[in-house]
């Protein structure tokens, strides 16, 4: 395996800073090497040059999928009586992540020295608020082992929204990418050919024709084509930079509830992101006003976030929840209604439980709906286009005998 430099910033036992360059194949083994020289890494840098530097495109991240094995594991081993130590070193040796495995060891290091685990986790900035808040509660409360399974259960079910949403976005953007790519080569490849055609043989094009031309012109002049080009892939970067941007999202936010179609689905998963994230952190011990702070953000939409500042102002001046949410329309009456039982019954978390786990039903539900509907509509968009360039393109030929003559 080729071996890349590394550029390990760290601390010695009395604590000054050291930079050391560590040879390894991996930025895990650079970290273990470094930490067998006694000291306390700090942060570490792809310093190779020529065939063997590493390209990073970004910055690698610890995945939801990794954090929800990490998290059933460490449970089942805090269950076991494991110390938290040998836990820590025994989850680094098993995750299939190099990311995750090297915050592992760094975070075993911090408790060693005295940290608790949350204040660990909290230092590196990569793990989830909820997940942090929730440890944080279950060390407090000395049910550890139980809150890592609670943790562990809210995340996978974040994963399966998550793969639910992409199902029923991948069709639809699979066949919008094949029409964009068909329709571009028709107008790039076909429609000259015809053109070329009618032109030797005279006469005037019908309408459909000669737009379908004229378009044909356009996408082959690099003076329209590449700007536009430009244009477009400018627009994803600064999207993709600025999408946590507070002033975009204000206004993009409450478009995704009125978009045709998907607007429900978004509404759905939002509300069930909420309902079960509020209730682990709940159940986990958290109190309310900390975990209405925390719940705004993992819901994903500014509209709820700014329906739970509302929620936050009420509780903190000694009212309930309920009342404040009825001014906000994202939360339907059934929900309002219920979290204002689960407040006179002592059992919120429980209502929140079973609110979240109806609308993961219902947006697997609106899922299989949408793509039954979607792919007999996507194919006649595709055929409609691909067919009425057919049509235009044809039309003249109606007229070819009167041309010739």
């Amino acid at each position: 395996m080729p071996q890349t430099e590394y550029l390990v910033r760290a601390r010695s036992r009395n604590g000054k800073l050291i930079e050391q360059r560590i040879k390894g194949s991996s930025e895990a083994e650079a970290l273990t090497r470094i930490r067998q020289l006694g000291l306390t890494p700090i942060s570490v840098e792809v310093k190779s040059s020529g065939l063997n530097r590493e390209i990073h495109l970004r910055k690698p991240r610890v995945s939801a999928k990794d954090l929800a094995v990490m998290t059933r594991q460490f449970a089942t081993m805090l269950g076991a009586g494991l110390p938290i130590l040998r836990c820590l070193v025994i989850l680094a040796d098993q995750t299939q992540s190099e990311r995750l495995k090297a915050l592992l060891l760094q975070v075993r290091d911090d408790v060693e020295r005295g940290s608790s685990l949350s204040e660990s986790l909290v230092r590196y900035g990569e793990f989830p608020p909820l997940m942090v808040n929730m440890i944080r509660a279950g060390e407090l409360g000395g049910f550890l082992d139980e809150t890592m399974l609670q943790i562990a259960e809210s995340i996978e079910a974040d994963v399966r929204l998550r793969g639910k949403i992409k199902a029923a976005l991948t069709y639809p953007i699979a066949v919008g990418v094949i029409a964009v790519v068909v329709t571009t080569a028709m107008l790039i490849f076909v429609v000259p050919v015809f053109s070329d055609m009618f032109a030797s043989l005279g006469g005037q094009l019908p309408a459909p024709t000669q737009l379908l031309v004229n378009i044909s012109n356009f996408v082959k002049n690099p003076m329209f084509m590449l700007p536009l080009v430009v244009g477009v892939l400018a627009l994803i970067a600064w999207y993709r930079h600025s999408k946590n941007d507070p002033r975009l999202r204000a206004v993009v936010d409450p478009l995704k509830f009125r978009i045709p179609v998907f607007g429900q689905l978004f509404h759905k998963i939002a509300l069930a992101r909420f309902c079960r994230n509020f209730s682990a952190l709940l159940r986990a011990g958290v109190p309310i006003l900390s975990a209405l702070d925390i719940v705004g953000g993992t819901a994903g939409n500014v509209v709820i976030v700014n329906a739970v500042r509302d929620v936050k102002t009420s509780v903190s001046q000694g009212s309930g929840m309920a009342r404040p949410l009825q001014s906000h329309p994202v939360f339907p009456d059934m929900v309002v209604q219920m979290i204002a039982v689960g407040e006179d019954t002592g059992a919120l978390d429980q209502m929140l439980a079973k609110i979240a786990d109806f609308y993961d039903e219902e947006v697997e539900s609106t899922t299989e709906q949408l793509m039954a509907l979607i792919e007999p509509i996507m194919i006649m968009l595709l055929g409609a286009l691909v067919g009425g360039m057919i049509v235009a393109m044809y039309l003249p030929i109606f007229n070819i005998f009167e041309l010739i003559k």
